[in-house]
């Protein structure tokens, strides 16, 4: 039997250990690491596929869903995109070290603020073997060490990935054990993880809600995590109705089974009876399931079929190609619709009236709010953070997409020239 919280209390020391060197070095070295990691992957491709192989065939053993099978298999093209991804991270800003709001104090002392690394990032993730290659880059970059615990499903692909990242560290001089990889399916492993506050500085949990509120549950460790996403679109009385059925259809239908999507749309009454039919219309017949309220459904009559919204309707993240839908009297409606049902994750208005955007964005308590945009946007690619460990919905210590900034932290420092305190 497995001794966990041993197998844990070594992989955090090991790790705290390379934390402190990767923390030391100047950024020149890290962009080398991240080059030398993602020659190893391509090197290596052949293992990583016959190890990908394992996977693969444990998977349909399983009966794992084809979509599921899908996601965990490694190409010679998906290889290559992970590489590239690698490199990607290493081109990015470096926050490391960077000094901002310098001021001086009455006693010539200068006071200000220095961004650095976390520390230790402990990720629990699933399926995507990928997610092993961009979380230990960006962790890198950030001069942070990570231990990464993947999914069973994918735990040979993963084990290969983690393997040839440490490779990598090593040819450029660095400390393999910067990244560390939970080499068991033990499930208990999970729970040791979440109580090694001796060594791990954060948890970033990335996969269903079954394992992040087990997270959350558990944890003896800060988390940078959201549970759900149940985003809405506002179609205001103001809006302009041909933008807000383009921003409705791509907020729904662009993709659906992604946090951002939307999942519930608004709509001012005084635009309804013009709006609603000809959107319900539309998202109909690209296969969008339609829940709305009485109001709704009256108002669409037969253009599109529209069943009645469900007592949980308002308060689901569906994940699939469902929308539910509600007519909204006022503004001050669709805000309190809002802040009763939001997960806090990403809203947006549809209007031409400046006051009533500006109302929105400062009223709306979410890690992004958006004029006139789809709830999409909210991602790091699109913000241009370059890449993203996820998005938290958390208001300490990141909100919103977790770029390379949101890996590091701000620490305050002091020049003096030997000044007492009276």
């Amino acid at each position: 039997m497995i001794d966990t919280h041993g197998m844990m209390e070594r992989i955090g020391q090991k790790a705290r250990a390379a934390a402190r060197i990767l923390a030391a070095i100047d950024g020149k070295a890290r962009n080398l690491a991240l080059a030398r990691m993602a020659e190893q992957l391509l090197a290596d491709r052949e293992a990583l596929q016959a190890a990908n192989a394992l996977d693969l065939a444990a998977a349909q053993a399983n009966g794992l869903q084809p979509a599921m099978i899908d996601r965990l298999r490694l190409t010679d093209q998906g290889i290559q995109a992970m590489a590239d991804g690698v490199r990607e991270v290493a081109a990015l800003p470096d926050p490391v070290g960077e000094i901002t709001e310098m001021k001086p104090r009455p006693n010539g002392m200068l006071v200000g603020r220095m961004r650095v690394p976390l520390g230790v990032i402990g990720i629990i993730y699933e399926s995507r073997p990928n997610v092993t290659a961009d979380a230990a880059a960006l962790c890198v970059k950030s001069g942070n060490a990570v231990i990464l615990r993947g999914g069973s499903e994918a735990i040979h692909s993963n084990r290969a990935i983690a393997q040839r990242l440490a490779l990598g560290l090593s040819a450029a001089g660095l400390p393999a054990d910067a990244v560390q990889f939970i080499d068991t399916t033990d499930r208990a492993a999970v729970g040791a993880l979440l109580q090694c506050d001796r060594h791990v500085d954060i948890i970033i949990p990335r996969g269903g809600k079954g394992l992040i509120r087990r997270v959350m549950e558990e944890s003896r460790i800060p988390v940078i995590k959201h549970l759900d996403g149940i985003c809405h679109t506002y179609v205001d009385r103001y809006a302009d109705l041909e933008m807000a059925e383009a921003l409705t259809f791509n907020g729904k239908m662009q993709r659906t089974g992604v946090c951002n999507a939307t999942e519930t749309l608004l709509v001012h009454q005084a635009v309804a009876a013009e709006f609603l039919p000809r959107v319900c219309r539309l998202l109909s017949e690209a296969g969008c399931e339609l829940r709305g309220c009485d109001q709704t459904r009256a108002l669409v009559g037969e253009s599109a079929p529209v069943a009645p919204v469900g007592a949980e309707d308002y308060d689901t993240e569906y994940l699939d190609a469902i929308l539910a839908i509600r007519v909204v009297a006022t503004l001050d409606e669709a805000l309190t619709h809002i802040e009763t049902h939001s997960s806090r994750h990403t809203e947006t208005i549809v209007t031409r009236d400046h006051p009533r955007a500006m109302r929105f964005l400062r009223e709306v308590d979410s890690s992004a709010v958006m004029v006139n945009a789809s709830t999409r946007f909210n991602d790091g690619f699109q913000f241009g953070l370059g890449a993203e460990m996820g998005i938290s919905t958390d208001k300490l210590h990141v909100r919103g997409p977790v770029g390379l900034e949101g890996l590091t932290c701000l620490k305050y420092i002091v020049l003096g020239d030997g000044q007492l305190r009276q």
